[in-house]
């Protein structure tokens, strides 16, 4: 109000704290809230294309249940491990000549592995897990029964939960390395250093080898990867069946609540989310300023 009761000019509303305005400092007017803006950029999901990608989850815990199906037929005595060697072997170069036999995926800087190369690692591998075998096989022999297999449901749990599912070529260090210490803490219960060598062996084709060409299938062949996923989880509950009905159950129920349940619940909450953008100050994490912001 001016000095003869005349209103005086109306001043703007600014949002800034530091300059002393005639309005609260919870105020705001009707502008403020025409930039209001809901679930922007906010990512629309196919059920179907959930369920493909929620299959890789579902594959993980089949290779799982496969590697314990193969080392209780080993310690009942269902299983020689000369056999499990052999058919690792062949698996081992059937799979190897699919994974040369796929286009490689361009990366610039990176020349590819020669067959060499890859042999001398193979050979470098096997030479030491059979010279280490009689050591793995009575590294836990102090630790009792129950102790050990503890330890190989935590870190085969472990491992299902920090697998890369959407890069797992080559596996994340946390979980290949939990996935190896399981199959060593299982195969030191095995009866001899053989078993324990074939274990081992097998551990390294179900956790390294096998997400590697899974990989090169999801780049090189989209159309053919679900079909091996599908697969390779119907395998692990046939296997699974004739050792344990009940845990057969268990695992089917596992395999349709991670692939089929899990997505629709994800694509119906979908429709009740609900974001807002709007012009005041949020907080946002930039990668490109490193660990303090500048």
């Amino acid at each position: 109000m001016g000095p003869d009761g005349a209103p005086g000019p109306a001043v703007p509303w600014r949002k800034v704290l530091w300059e002393c305005q005639p309005f609260p400092d919870n105020y705001v007017d009707q502008r403020f809230l025409e930039e209001l803006r809901r679930n922007e950029g906010i990512r629309q999901y196919r059920y179907w294309a959930v369920v493909r990608e929620a299959g890789f989850v579902g594959e993980q815990l089949s290779c799982v249940a496969i590697f314990i199906t193969l080392w209780l037929y080993m310690e009942q005595s269902l299983l020689s491990p000369e056999t499990l060697l052999w058919t690792s072997l062949a698996c081992a170069l059937l799979g190897y000549g699919l994974h040369r036999s796929l286009s490689a995926p361009v990366d610039s800087g990176c020349e590819p592995r020669t067959r060499l190369a890859d042999l001398q690692s193979a050979a470098i591998f096997l030479s030491f897990t059979f010279g280490f075998s009689p050591v793995l096989k009575t590294l836990t022999e102090s630790v009792s029964t129950d102790t050990v297999y503890a330890m190989s449901a935590v870190m085969l749990l472990a491992h299902l939960v920090s697998f890369p599912y959407a890069q797992p070529s080559p596996p994340g260090s946390f979980s290949l390395n939990a996935a190896l210490f399981a199959s060593v803490c299982l195969a030191s219960r095995l009866p001899g250093a053989l078993h324990t060598f074939a274990m081992l062996t097998c551990a390294l084709l179900v956790f390294a080898l096998w997400p590697c060409l899974l990989q090169r299938l999801r780049g090189s062949a989209p159309g053919s990867s679900p079909g091996c996923v599908w697969e390779c989880a119907s395998q692990g509950w046939q296997v699974w069946g004739p050792q344990w009905p009940g845990g057969a159950v268990l695992l089917a129920l596992a395999l349709g609540s991670v692939t089929l349940l899990c997505p629709l619940l994800l694509v119906r909450l979908q429709r009740h989310k609900d974001n807002i953008q709007g012009p005041w100050d949020e907080a946002e994490i930039h990668e490109d300023l490193g660990l303090f912001g500048q």
